[in-house]
């Protein structure tokens, strides 16, 4: 399973790099199984349904039961109570361009062909939403996420119907400091009964006091819900990696090609023996609040670690382009399609998460991708928006807007 960056399937010890990359984190086809041992007592601690990379089970409720899904009133409240306040507030304006998007020997093997994109101009939020920002959200419309809602019981053929309760997959290290085989990735998620983004770690964790950290354990509807609400949308994949390469094309990391700067770690991932010898050399456990660590070429923060992004796109397992030619404005394909989890519908996740790391998993470089459950969340996985420019104003209708207005 993919430790913070990969998809999880059965593997052996010993497996080479390239493959573990794949193999880090639990899958919507072996959430059930988190889940079968949380309610069985096999596992304890607060876990969310979620994987490293993204990926993690389907917890979509059935339609017509209040219980699994958002009341019709709630829903309504989106369009309702959407802001009207100034909406680039807390944005940066990325100035569009051409870039070469992808990486060669991604950690998944699934960022190729490397290959030429324009993308037009576009504001994005400088961070990653917070807990503060999704709560303002939440008081506004009432909304209810999917990880505070029961799942539905035909997604966990296996679980008994009175286990089913409201949760999420969290990360829960082992205690101590013993190696840990990395085959196994019980030993470091659990599915936490009562976990959502207002309890990170399970119903005895808060987020008081964590008011400036980014929200976690939002799916992608969750995460669209809010967009909505905000008057804005989830950045295409494109505009996601044109923006976290801050004008540096080509370049291994966000910041350049050192793995620091003047000694100092760039970003909130994982240092030290994967999953429970963290060094913390970068001063955080877990997540850190946004904005604690440089920003990029056009002043985004957490472009790379902290928690995974949702992005707009369908995720397929490569990229579909036309040779020698530049794709302007590209929004993804028309389906999801991962040979790994078939019939499991996904979105592509970027930026990888405190969880990554240059000794294990790679995902946090701005090339790598990720991939998710649409209808699931995890602990270390959160989201930003983006705003197209307005459009130029018609004759007549007064002066004409400049782009990016």
């Amino acid at each position: 399973m993919k430790v913070v960056c990969g998809t999880w399937t059965p593997a052996a010890k010993g497996i080479a790099r390239d493959d573990r990359e794949r193999r880090l984190r639990p899958t919507a086809t072996l959430l059930t199984s988190l889940v079968i041992a949380a309610t069985s007592g096999m596992i304890t601690g607060s876990v969310n349904a979620q994987t490293t990379d993204g990926s993690a089970g389907p917890r979509t409720g059935s339609e017509g039961d209040s219980s699994t899904r958002p009341r019709p009133a709630i829903q309504s409240n989106l369009e309702a109570s959407a802001k009207t306040a100034t909406k680039k507030e807390g944005m940066v304006w990325v100035p569009g361009g051409t870039f070469w998007m992808g990486m060669v020997n991604a950690p998944s093997r699934d960022a190729e062909p490397i290959h030429q994109v324009t993308v037009d101009g576009f504001w994005m939020d400088r961070t990653e939403v917070t807990n503060r920002q999704f709560a303002e959200f939440v008081k506004a419309t009432g909304y209810v996420t999917v990880a505070e809602l029961k799942p539905d019981p035909k997604d966990f053929p296996g679980v008994p119907v009175e286990k089913l309760v409201a949760g999420s997959i969290v990360f829960t290290p082992p205690k101590g400091n013993q190696t840990v085989p990395l085959d196994d990735f019980q030993a470091w998620w659990s599915y936490v009964p009562g976990a959502s983004w207002r309890h990170p770690d399970g119903p005895s964790s808060t987020i008081e006091g964590h008011e400036t950290e980014p929200v976690v354990h939002v799916c992608f509807e969750d995460a669209e819900a809010f967009a909505k609400w905000a008057g804005k949308r989830l950045p295409s994949e494109a505009e996601w990696e044109f923006a976290a390469r801050g004008g540096l094309d080509r370049k291994r990391y966000v910041w350049g090609d050192e793995t620091r700067r003047d000694g100092k770690w760039q970003a909130n991932n994982f240092q030290g023996r994967f999953p429970n010898q963290n060094a913390v050399a970068d001063g955080y456990e877990k997540l850190a609040p946004v904005g604690r660590f440089p920003a990029n070429g056009y002043g985004l923060y957490d472009m790379s670690g902290n928690v995974w992004e949702w992005c707009a796109d369908w995720y397929q397992p490569s990229y579909s382009v036309d040779v020698g030619a530049t794709r302007v404005n590209p929004r993804g394909p028309a389906s999801s399609n991962d040979p790994a989890e078939p019939g499991i519908p996904k979105r592509v996740q970027r930026g990888g998460s405190f969880l990554c790391s240059d000794m294990y998993c790679t995902n946090y470089l701005p090339g790598a991708r990720g991939k998710g459950a649409t209808d699931s969340g995890a602990s270390h996985l959160g989201f930003r928006c983006v705003l197209s420019p307005d459009p130029p104003r018609t004759p007549g209708a007064g002066s004409h807007a400049k782009k990016g207005d």
